[in-house]
């Protein structure tokens, strides 16, 4: 497995949705590739509607782009625990994902291109 880190524009039109809302939608996407790991989609926090979003205590660190910020997605229906990750100050060689959002896809939380 390889550190490298590739950032790029994602194609196309990516859409965020859990608990039935629609979380955000944007063609501003970035496209984070790491490794061996699954490609991951950062939003731009200005295509997400931050109201769903609640900051937790939660801090997680990555040697490659430095600390990451975690968020609880609440709506109507339901709270998703720490489901959104966010590096507010990332280290320079990642620079471009900083004001971006990244979520934990799963049963609650759909990530897709549109």
């Amino acid at each position: 497995m390889t550190d490298h880190i590739t950032i790029r524009k994602a194609p196309g039109k990516w859409s965020v949705r859990s608990g039935g809302a629609i979380l955000g939608e944007t063609t501003n996407a970035l496209e984070l590739l790491e490794g061996d790991f699954e490609p991951v989609i950062y939003f731009p926090r200005s295509d997400i509607a931050m109201a769903f979003l609640d900051r937790t205590d939660k801090v997680t660190h990555c040697p490659h782009k430095g600390d990451a910020a975690h968020f609880s997605i609440v709506n109507k229906s339901s709270v998703t625990e720490n489901a959104v990750w966010s590096y507010e100050d990332p280290i320079p060689a990642v620079g471009e994902i900083k004001d971006h959002l990244a979520f934990y896809a799963g049963d609650s939380v759909k990530v897709e291109q549109l």
